[in-house]
């Protein structure tokens, strides 16, 4: 019973699945925000290279 009990009351392990919890919410948000918003920056850089490939051919 002993062992059991000691088990029950130990919190040295409590701190780092917080941190894991901590880790995995934040790669879900990362993950979330790149989702919506990967679209977005797909068209403006495409419209940056564009830009850039018609800078080299237009003359003054």
């Amino acid at each position: 019973m002993n062992w059991l009990e000691r088990l029950w009351k130990e919190e040295d392990g409590q701190a780092l699945t917080e941190y894991g919890l901590l880790v995995g919410l934040i790669a879900v948000v990362v993950i979330g925000t790149i989702a919506l918003i990967g679209p977005e920056l797909d068209r403006l850089f495409n419209l940056i290279l564009t830009e850039l490939q018609g800078a080299g051919t237009t003359t003054p």
